[in-house]
């Protein structure tokens, strides 16, 4: 069978010839300029070979020291390059022969007209060091082109007599096709020379194009992550700032979520089992935080931990904590697509001040601290499957639009005795069911 390798189209000699000499760290620009030198070498050495050929079938002979030579030096300076990969001597010296080869070549055969203005050619250097140097530096090349162009017509002014007597043999005729060839030619080359450059150019654009849409992409990604993880507030100034993120908070209700029995539960499941029983749970907790606009703060193995009054988006937000605690316990006992194994919740809810910020610099976490933190947590540890316990300042706060049932007492270590209330529903929503 033929492998991939094999059967791939080999490079065409002109692109090989073009990528000649490019490494692997070269920019994209690099890159561009040493495939226009190295075509442009190549297609004046293909012309010089086409031009010696037709010379001769048209009838008049000269030598053809002068273009074997160059041919050499066109040759020998390329190889040169790819073997020390020094591309800013070859495209001085390769640039310095298309410029000075065609002089050279007129002065040696007779005058601008009788060589059908060879000096055209040089041309080539300084639109070749536009497109393989830079604009201000190609400045020099073009003064040296017209410099060298004056001083050939100004020798021609005064030789032209003696050169149009040495040059007799030359047919009018050959001279008027040669004028004809050469205008082409070296239009032709100038020509295909910006048409690479400017598709080169193009694809490098497209690709930039693509590069900044992935990288968009990429962004979008990532502050979605980000929001995911942080508060937007906070997520925004951890963007534009390194300085440590650490505000107080003089009123923020805290819930906290604790899913009675896990261990046991868990113990007769899968790693996979645990993971995907967790995960519609916690997963359908996030949404009711987000119909809420309420700040999921984080998940502790089984617990689940939520505020509000983070942020302004809310007034008001012990309100809204009550109402999700309500929704989830709710969730749990009726919709057993999502609580398969039956599960129950505790709740506690506590309201006050509390310290927020963002803990370290790699794998950071936004977390919540202060004794408001702690009683929500440990009322909820105290609590009875299926209720949801608040503290005095949420009860307060609440009881104009919710129920509850009578306040008891629970001892808390460290605290002492604690009054909490049981949170039954909003007032004239209540389920009989509800009622421990």
């Amino acid at each position: 069978m033929t492998s991939p390798e094999s059967s791939a189209t080999p490079p065409h000699f002109l692109e090989r010839l073009q990528n000649a000499g490019i490494e692997p760290g070269d920019s994209e620009e690099l890159r561009l300029n040493k495939s226009l030198l190295m075509f442009a070498t190549g297609l004046v050495s293909l012309a010089t070979i086409i031009w010696v050929g037709i010379y001769s079938i048209l009838g008049p002979q000269f030598s053809v020291t002068l273009p074997f030579f160059l041919q050499l030096l066109l040759a020998g300076n390329m190889l040169a390059y790819i073997k020390s990969k020094n591309f800013e001597f070859f495209r001085v010296t390769q640039l310095g022969l298309f410029l000075f080869w065609p002089f050279i070549a007129q002065w040696t055969a007779g005058t601008i007209v009788s060589t059908s203005g060879v000096v055209l050619w040089a041309l080539l250097a300084p639109i070749g060091a536009i497109l393989c140097i830079g604009v201000r530096q190609s400045m020099g090349w073009f003064i040296a082109w017209v410099t060298l162009t004056f001083v050939s017509a100004a020798t021609d002014w005064y030789l032209a007599d003696a050169a149009i007597s040495l040059r007799a043999d030359v047919p009018i005729r050959t001279t008027v096709v040669f004028f004809a060839l050469n205008f082409v030619a070296v239009a032709t080359i100038i020509y295909l020379l910006l048409r690479m450059s400017i598709e080169e150019k193009r694809k490098m654009q497209k690709g930039l194009e693509d590069a900044h849409r992935q990288i968009q992409i990429e962004q979008e990604r990532s502050e979605k992550l980000l929001l995911n993880i942080l508060p937007g507030t906070i997520a925004e100034r951890l963007k534009n700032s390194d300085k440590t993120i650490a505000d107080g908070f003089a009123d923020v209700t805290v819930m906290f979520a604790d899913i009675v029995n896990f261990t046991q539960v868990a113990a007769n499941m899968s790693p996979s089992q645990v993971f995907a029983m967790l995960n519609r749970i916690f997963s359908a907790f996030d949404e009711l935080a987000e119909s809420h606009g309420l700040e999921k703060i984080k998940t502790i193995g089984d617990a689940y931990m939520v505020a509000g009054g983070l942020n302004e988006d809310l007034s008001d937000y012990s309100a809204a904590v009550a109402d999700m605690a309500v929704a989830m316990r709710d969730l749990l006992r009726r919709d057993f697509a999502i609580n398969a194994s039956h599960l129950e919740v505790r709740i506690g809810i506590g309201t006050g001040p509390i310290v927020a910020g963002v803990l370290g610099k790699k794998k950071f976490i936004y977390d919540l601290w202060g004794d408001t933190v702690n009683i929500a947590s440990r009322i909820t540890s105290e609590g009875v499957p299926g209720m949801i316990q608040c503290d005095t300042m949420t009860y307060h706060r609440l009881a104009t639009s919710f129920d509850f049932h009578e306040p008891q007492t629970i001892y808390l270590k460290g605290k002492g005795n604690m009054t909490v209330y049981r949170l039954i529903g909003r007032k004239g929503a209540t389920d009989p069911d509800d009622n421990y």
